[in-house]
């Protein structure tokens, strides 16, 4: 059951998620980063480290997030990968607790590593 990262990364993109992870599987979008599924180890090191609290279990995303587990799985075939922190979206803690956000989400890939 790998972990997703839903609508409150969407204008922040904290990395700080990046760096915990053990196995490379976040993926860079030009204002979000998403898990790919297939390389997530499950260890649920990047959950905490969110300052949007934007991670979930899969099998835990609120329902009304739900888009985000096809999205995630969707858009880490598309986007390069991301293992290194960088520095959050400038207007990153204006945004994080933001409602609504889905409007926003740019599907064009980000720079990655």
């Amino acid at each position: 059951m790998p972990f997703v990262v839903t609508e409150p990364c969407i204008n922040c993109k904290y990395t700080d998620c990046v760096a915990v992870c053990p196995v490379d599987c976040f993926h860079e979008g030009e204002n979000m980063l998403v898990i790919d599924p297939v390389e997530c180890i499950d260890c649920g090191a990047c959950v905490p480290e969110c300052p949007a609290e934007a991670i979930y279990l899969d099998e835990d995303v609120p329902e009304k997030w739900k888009e985000y587990i096809e999205l995630n799985a969707r858009l880490a075939e598309a986007w390069p990968v991301i293992s290194e922190q960088k520095d959050p979206m400038p207007d990153a803690d204006e945004w994080k607790d933001r409602e609504d956000k889905r409007q926003f989400l740019s599907e064009a890939p980000g720079e990655g590593d």
